[in-house]
């Protein structure tokens, strides 16, 4: 009987989905409202079962907020898209219910993101600021949140052929004393294609963060990339 329970367990863990997530904000860094939350769900594989992009409507349509946004020569771009449908234009609380929906769908228990501190901040500040902090959480209740950047950190932190890298194509950070860059671009450019473009749209690295996330996992199955221990 035990034994028959350990094995569904297994499989469980072996079919574990996850939901990797990207946003672009606009706004300050420290108080950042969302525009675009892009999705996929996968599994530690990286094989994609889902996935989803989405405009916030209410920050979107606002053309002065949209024209602080860090990426605002973007906007043709996205126009374009929202005419072909490629994105949807939605209210955050449409969105909110379309990501808890998602979750209860595939029974997700992780939600990972590329510096996920800050995905965290942009969904809890963008809510309370549309709902005057009436509701303060976006993401569903009891979801961990995992970092792809911590990963990576991990990973390649004491890998001399990625120091050298970044040292040979100008990836070091501005500090005194200069550390590689650990951007999802410069790390997709040394695992994947040294030519690559990051997109700064949700979908697009939500999709390429997926796949650092398989690669890095892959190397260490047990790896803690936990946001808050």
């Amino acid at each position: 009987m035990n034994t028959e329970r350990q094995k569904k367990g297994s499989l469980k863990m072996k079919d574990e989905k996850i939901m990797v997530l990207d946003v672009e904000t606009t706004n300050s860094l420290d108080d950042p409202l969302m525009y675009d939350i892009g999705f996929v769900v996968t599994n530690k594989k990286g094989k994609i079962f889902e996935k989803g992009s989405y405009i916030v409507a209410e920050t979107f349509f606002d053309r002065e907020l949209m024209g602080t946004a860090y990426y605002a020569e973007k906007l043709p771009k996205y126009w374009k898209d929202i005419k072909s449908k490629q994105r949807i234009v939605k209210k955050l609380v449409s969105i909110k219910f379309i990501i808890a929906d998602m979750v209860k769908k595939y029974g997700i228990k992780k939600i990972a993101a590329y510096n996920a501190r800050f995905d965290y901040r942009a969904g809890n500040t963008t809510q309370r600021y549309y709902t005057n902090s009436q509701y303060r959480f976006f993401f569903p209740y009891g979801v961990e949140f995992m970092d792809i950047l911590k990963l990576a950190r991990n990973g390649l932190q004491n890998n001399e052929e990625y120091v050298n890298f970044c040292k040979e194509n100008g990836y070091m950070t501005s500090h005194k004393t200069p550390r590689p860059q650990l951007t999802a671009e410069v790390v997709y450019r040394f695992l994947f294609d040294v030519e690559f473009e990051e997109s700064h749209t949700g979908l697009e690295d939500a999709l390429i963060e997926t796949q650092i996330m398989a690669y890095f996992l892959k190397q260490n199955p047990n790896a803690e990339w936990k946001l808050w221990e």
